[in-house]
């Protein structure tokens, strides 16, 4: 995923922590043509380090015959993102050099898809997904809640899908190259936006380059 140096994020444990808030990717594969689809994914860390994502797509959508034993993928977890407008820059003011740019977070995880074929394994996957949105819940539903026999009708409609992560990557594109200046113009006009993920981007505009 290009992007300039300033802006990438290696820490592994700050990208997991970010799919794990953002949740929602889009899959996409090529090697059987071009197919994307938008998938609820859920990530887990083994003891031995790897890293997986699972999710599910409904057995109606045509991509998952599309994923064999290991088909290359993208699961692009896009975060929240704004208009950068040049008249928040301080170089705007006292030179006029300035253009708009676009503010927003993003993790790619990069690797190889199967399906979950195995029954256990489909409901497994869906005990950590819904557990993983229902916390916070004042009540939080589990997929035992539900009648058995229906949500074993529900099963036959989807297919499980699963990713080894073999690369992750991630940009935080916060206007880290501009001056000290034109990075409190950026967090001021963000914070000043209509738009909630606007305000929480400008919590995220560095005083400093990161470390990365």
């Amino acid at each position: 995923m290009y992007t300039i140096e300033a802006s990438r994020i290696t820490d592994r444990a700050v990208l997991v922590e970010a799919i794990g808030g953002i949740r929602l990717a889009a899959v996409f594969t090529g090697e059987h043509g071009l197919n994307c689809t938008q998938v609820p994914m859920v990530v887990d860390e083994a003891a031995s380090g790897g890293l997986r994502l699972r999710g599910h797509v409904a057995r109606a959508n045509p991509h998952w015959r599309a994923i064999g034993s290991g088909t290359p993928a993208i699961a692009l977890f896009q975060g929240p993102h704004a208009y950068v407008s040049p008249g928040w820059y301080e170089t705007k003011r006292e030179t006029g050099k300035a253009v708009p740019t676009w503010a927003y977070i993003a993790v790619e995880a990069r690797g190889r898809l199967t399906t979950i074929d195995d029954p256990s394994e489909l409901r497994a996957m869906l005990d950590a997904l819904t557990d993983q949105n229902e916390a916070g819940q004042p009540a939080p539903w589990t997929v035992a809640d539900a009648p058995a026999d229906y949500i074993e009708r529900m099963m036959r409609g989807i297919v499980g899908i699963e990713m080894q992560v073999e690369a992750l990557d991630g940009v935080w594109k916060l206007n880290q190259a501009k001056s000290a200046g034109d990075r409190a113009g950026t967090a001021r006009g963000l914070s000043e936006a209509s738009r909630e993920e606007a305000r929480a981007l400008a919590r995220l505009v560095p005083t400093d380059p990161p470390d990365r």
